[in-house]
């Protein structure tokens, strides 16, 4: 897609200018590391949305209490960051501003800088990862801007795997099946979204035929907001949000991204500012969807939606959060408990997506959740948490 100026920073969420994130920052200080090398975890990870309970996850969706709180980590670093894969209560990856990728695998307590050498002028905005050795992070912008890099130990190193050398092209999110298939997408080439595909692990990539994409609407493109405008379940399932025209929509494909299906969602639209910003599916059937107006002080009043067949009808939630909301994730093992963050706050539900009530007033970009019952949420000023029970 052609650069958009403002309208393109806006679409891409925060090149230059604050959109006005508001609730406590996290200084920035050095980079705390233990004085040996920091061993990376050999722990699995789960897929986004799946796993057990999060110890309250289960009363939640029973209608009890979440109960505790977002226990603010010391990062080091004053980077944003809006990529974050959460492998289990001690291991997670994030990626965001200034090239820069930190991992930690022992609970947040120190972060180890593990970022690509020479990355310091790319914008990271999603990374996956499939254990505490293996991840692929996403960089995000216009032509060559768009990279993929992979490492195998824990960020020592790193390959870089794809560079997009498309002008058109401005890929936004990517989402993994297993440790061997996934996807990125980029907002329309020539009026259809673009997708790379991957059957390696991230080691390479090739884009796949247009062919089975619908047109794109005047105007329409992801958001590069949470990592979350691209996400799978199970082994062929894989949906794609959108914003910023007429409509805001879902698109679905079955097959790995070779055919899709669009579906309008009912959250805000008309302004390239409005749209689903990030989806959640705990299986292939029921999913939730956030977004909004991001610029501060918009009002978002449909900030979510809910799904019970995979997308192809959506609901408004009937006590949506109160402002737009860019991360959302499934409490690990509960049907209906799951989390909503933005610049605002957090937000609960125990019903499924219906309604929601916010537990916290902090500023988060995106959100995941573990099989072994813990989530992590970060964003903006190096803020990275793990929710705690009281």
């Amino acid at each position: 897609m052609k650069s958009l100026g403002k309208t393109r920073w806006a679409r891409s969420v925060g090149r230059a200018v604050s959109v006005g994130l508001c609730g406590a920052a996290l200084a920035a200080t050095a980079l705390s590391v233990p004085g040996s090398a920091q061993a990376a975890s050999g722990e699995q990870s789960s897929p986004r949305g799946g796993g057990e309970d999060l110890g309250g996850g289960g009363d939640l969706a029973r209608g009890g209490d979440l109960g505790g709180g977002w226990d603010l980590k010391e990062s080091g670093t004053d980077a944003r960051f809006r990529g974050l894969a959460a492998v289990s209560r001690n291991t997670a990856w994030v990626a965001g501003a200034k090239g820069t990728v930190l991992r930690t695998s022992d609970g947040g307590g120190h972060w180890r800088n593990v970022s690509p050498p020479g990355a310091g002028e790319l914008e990271f905005r999603d990374i996956e990862a499939f254990d505490g050795r293996r991840a692929v992070v996403l960089a995000i912008g216009e032509g060559e801007a768009s990279r993929v890099f992979r490492t195998s130990d824990g960020g020592a190193t790193w390959t870089e795997s794809f560079r997009n050398t498309d002008p058109k092209a401005f890929y936004d999110c990517m989402t993994f099946f297993d440790g061997r298939h996934g996807l990125a997408m980029s907002d329309p080439v020539d009026g259809k979204y673009r997708i790379l595909s991957t059957a390696d692990g991230g080691r390479s990539w090739k884009v796949l035929p247009s062919k089975g994409m619908p047109a794109a609407q005047e105007g329409e493109s992801g958001f590069a907001a949470s990592g979350q405008c691209l996400v799978s379940s199970g082994s062929r399932d894989v949906w794609l949000a959108t914003g910023g025209a007429s409509r805001a929509r879902v698109l679905h494909s079955t097959d790995r991204g070779r055919t899709w299906q669009a579906t309008d969602a009912p959250i805000p639209a008309g302004d390239p500012a409005r749209g689903v910003f990030g989806l959640a599916f705990r299986d292939r059937t029921h999913g939730i969807a956030v977004g909004g107006d991001y610029r501060a002080g918009q009002p978002s009043p449909k900030a979510a939606a809910t799904t019970r067949d995979g997308g192809r009808s959506w609901t408004t939630a009937t006590e949506p959060p109160p402002a737009y909301r860019s991360g959302v994730a499934w409490l690990p093992g509960s049907r209906r408990g799951a989390l909503a963050v933005g610049p605002t706050g957090t937000d609960v539900t125990s019903d499924g997506g219906r309604s929601w009530r916010t537990v916290d007033p902090g500023s988060y970009d995106t959100v995941d959740c573990t099989r072994d019952r813990a989530c992590w949420a970060s964003g903006e000023k190096g803020r990275i948490a793990r929710w705690e029970r009281d």
